[in-house]
């Protein structure tokens, strides 16, 4: 089975038009056309990988269907994959353990100490802590979009930027946190551990972040508003974030921090009596379910690149990209640019890293990227598109959210307050032309 290099074959890409007339096509007519509710979520995404899986199977007839099984199960049996999944797992566990009062409790703690004028800075900073320690923005937005939403009706603050606020803060622990997916996936696909990976993305993401917290103060420091009815809340259920979040940086390996987190955060809930024994037990099982979608689409997107790369789809890809961006510079945004594209078409961040990794590798092994830079402008990048894009899972739930508490809201209304996304976008930019290569020189 030799591999098809030279100039690579555009035809082998078909898989992923595929894949992106299915996914992309229909969604867009369900969700604007047909006016259905979550449209694009009503589009099951395994079932589109396995059709573009399908048709790569039927490509290139030189290989016989065992020899493409034989490509596909030593695409799907990296070492990296197998962690990525594992990760996927733990991860899934540790937040069906911890679930929704930890989140409200960390909220409300910092509402209590904090002046009404500043209560959307405290929404943002919350969603930040929550959506780092938690690994998610969609768990994030569902959690705290509600406290937000109930905000803005008792004090006279504007829907949107609470619930922009929110979601400017669930972005910014999808691209930190150890233990999110999109995290993962990069981390794995580039090789790189997750402390490094930590380390170049937060010197990104920290001034996008004070700059976004400047920007809410300035907007709500000066409104006039209601005081707020404080709610309760218990701090011991902090705890096991802070342990994950800690161990995280520290650079403990992944599997231990979760493991403790897990452990912690059963022990403390058992012991506050907010679950029964039984239905811990359930909460860790629909955790872990609840990450068998990406599973699958690990597993699925594995198969697929495999066999592209085999056929020679990837070299012609690359050699493209190579022909557009011909420096380190460029070769970056380059890389930002391929992943913020099948974000667009995808609209799920993780999916559109672990496509993008294949390609993304070559390129850093082309343009002398380090890996944990690689995997920072992957994650960051996907990030910023999928934080942004009206059809998301994080636009859409939140909308969601806020129709169930009597607030009707359009994703148009939202999209001006997403100030950390593009505030993100513009720090990725300065790195990326500026600050990277001065660092780059001077090693």
């Amino acid at each position: 089975m030799q591999k098809e290099t030279s100039k690579g074959r555009w035809i082998a890409l078909l898989p992923i038009l595929v894949f992106l007339v299915m996914y992309l096509g229909l969604g867009i007519t369900f969700e604007y056309l047909l006016k259905i509710p979550m449209g694009f979520y009503n589009i099951p995404i395994v079932v589109s990988f396995l059709t573009a899986l399908i048709v790569a199977c039927l490509q290139n007839r030189a290989l016989s269907f065992d020899d493409k099984l034989k490509i596909m199960a030593n695409g799907v049996g990296d070492k990296n994959i197998l962690t990525m999944i594992l990760i996927f797992m733990a991860a899934g566990v540790f937040v069906g353990v911890v679930g929704r009062s930890s989140a409200e409790s960390v909220a409300y703690f910092l509402l209590s100490i904090i002046p009404a004028n500043y209560a959307v800075l405290v929404m943002f900073i919350v969603s930040c802590f929550i959506s780092v320690s938690m690994g998610t923005s969609v768990g994030t937005i569902t959690l705290i979009t509600p406290i937000a939403v109930a905000l803005a009706k008792s004090s006279g603050f504007n829907p949107a930027i609470c619930i922009g606020a929110v979601m400017s803060g669930a972005m910014f622990g999808d691209n930190l946190s150890f233990i999110s997916d999109t995290t993962i996936a990069a981390c794995n696909g580039q090789g790189c551990a997750m402390k490094d990976k930590f380390k170049a993305n937060f010197w990104i993401a920290l001034p996008a972040a004070l700059v976004t917290v400047f920007i809410f103060y300035l907007k709500t420091a000066n409104i006039e508003i209601v005081p707020i009815a404080h709610t309760e809340y218990n701090l011991i259920q902090i705890i096991p974030y802070v342990i994950v979040l800690a161990g995280g940086i520290i650079g403990i390996n992944v599997f231990i921090v979760l493991l403790t987190g897990i452990i912690s955060g059963s022990v403390i809930m058992l012991a506050t009596g907010q679950v029964a024994p039984t239905e811990l037990l359930s909460s860790m099982g629909k955790g872990a379910e609840g990450m068998y979608e990406t599973t699958m689409v690990a597993i699925l997107v594995s198969a697929i690149c495999a066999l592209i790369q085999q056929y020679g789809g990837f070299t012609a890809l690359l050699n493209f990209i190579k022909s557009v961006f011909k420096s380190r510079k460029s070769g970056k945004l380059g890389m930002g640019i391929l992943v913020g594209a099948m974000d667009i078409a995808t609209a799920n961040n993780t999916v559109a890293i672990v496509m993008a990794n294949p390609i993304a590798k070559e390129m850093s092994d082309e343009y002398g990227i380090s890996p944990q830079n690689a995997a920072s402008i992957l994650d960051t990048f996907s990030c910023i598109f999928q934080g942004i894009i009206p059809y998301g899972a994080q636009m859409l739930v939140a909308i969601a959210a806020a129709a169930d508490l009597g607030i009707e809201i359009s994703a148009f209304e939202i999209m001006p307050n997403l100030y950390y996304p593009y505030m993100l976008l513009i720090s990725c930019l300065i790195f990326i032309f500026v600050i990277g290569d001065k660092k780059n020189n001077k090693k």
